[in-house]
């Protein structure tokens, strides 16, 4: 079915608008908690997974999609998941609910939208001016973020793993010209989470607005600009059409991770290799969701470029400097209320600043000087 922007918006309005090795990998506590049965026998088990996105939503409801052929091929068809998008069968924010009590077997999000919940669980999804895929990636698999990701969310009696990152995204879409900090007070911008508190102790007026409302918001002069995600899903939304400005970096999300979450009890009550089937199929939409976006965004820059008159900018250093002020003085006041976010930040900080020296050595020497 061709995507056209009309029923882009239609289904962005219902949602809010990223093998045996993989035993360590996905799961910290496997090894102790596996406690399914052995015997691979012929029970069939029909799960249900509820997700924050429209239904077929491009990459991020499609990789949902995906994950449960992936999951059914590779169990013989012993294991069926069907895939309801936000709205469907639960409003989208509250899969995170529906999963913990076991009205629904899985989800699929983000972290950043449980913050309610837990404010430490949007470190597990993305932090302004922090770590970017790889990085994320890194910390999670490999770098304790992974453990304590699972010591958050035992406690609503979830499993979480990495599912899909979105990478480093755009800084959004402006009808104004960012040349001072000062152009950012009194702008009403669609952005939420950290990057929404950041924008306000900036002076601005964040507004969080449903996916299917933002072109007509922005084009009406309702909000003065808006970030989505990157120039796939910005050309399919028409932003280039009504929006004079594109700004780069997206320093509110260098690179976020979406999460599956499994009912714990469910989960642990599968058997082994029904177990291991899941975690597999999760690190390979991890890595998939992660290229598809790569690949599209290639594609879609071009073509807004070539069919739109609207200008790439850069932030000036100026206002990056002062927005990550403005960042860890918003960090600051999320560690500093809650034990267990402190905990978590430290991890995650410590990790990210071993990682920039590396980077330093490497990938910002490629990029500056020898990738031309």
């Amino acid at each position: 079915m061709k995507l056209t922007r009309k029923s882009f918006f239609k289904g962005a309005a219902l949602g809010i608008i990223s093998l045996p090795f993989v035993i360590k990998t996905c799961g910290a506590q496997n090894t102790a908690q596996n406690s399914g049965p052995n015997i691979i026998s012929g029970k069939k088990y029909k799960w249900k997974m509820v997700t924050t996105w429209p239904p077929n939503f491009p990459v991020l409801g499609e990789g949902c999609n995906l994950f449960a052929k992936w999951v059914k091929e590779m169990s013989g068809g012993r294991m069926e998941i069907k895939v309801y998008g936000g709205g469907e069968l639960v409003p989208a924010l509250e899969s995170f609910n529906a999963v913990s009590s076991g009205a629904a077997e899985c989800g699929h999000g983000a972290a950043y939208y449980w913050a309610g919940l837990a404010p430490s669980a949007q470190f597990f999804a993305s932090v302004p001016f922090g770590m970017n895929a790889q990085q994320m990636n890194a910390w999670i698999i490999s770098g304790g973020g992974q453990e304590l990701w699972e010591e958050l969310y035992d406690k609503f009696n979830l499993l979480p793993m990495p599912a899909g990152n979105s990478g480093v995204q755009m800084g959004g879409w402006f009808n104004k010209e960012i040349n001072s900090i000062n152009d950012l007070k009194g702008l009403k911008m669609r952005m939420p989470g950290l990057g929404g508190k950041v924008l306000a102790k900036a002076g601005g007026n964040p507004i969080l607005i449903a996916g299917g409302e933002l072109y007509t918001s922005l084009e009406r002069g309702v909000i003065d600009a808006t970030e989505w995600i990157g120039p796939y899903h910005d050309y399919i939304m028409g932003f280039h059409d009504i929006a004079k400005y594109y700004y780069s970096p997206g320093w509110h999300e260098a690179g976020t991770t979406l999460e599956l979450f499994f009912n714990k009890e469910k989960f642990n009550a599968l058997p082994n290799d029904l177990q291991e089937i899941m975690r597999t199929a999760a690190m390979r939409l991890n890595m998939w969701m992660l290229s598809e976006f790569e690949a599209k965004n290639t594609f879609y820059l071009k073509k807004i470029l070539s069919e739109s008159k609207a200008e790439i900018r850069e932030f000036p250093q100026e206002v990056l400097t002062q927005l990550k002020q403005y960042t860890d003085e918003v960090l600051a006041d999320v560690t500093e209320t809650d034990a267990f976010a402190k905990k978590v930040y430290d991890s995650y900080d410590k990790f990210r600043k071993d990682a920039v020296e590396w980077s330093k050595l490497t990938e910002k020497v490629f990029y500056n000087k020898i990738q031309i």
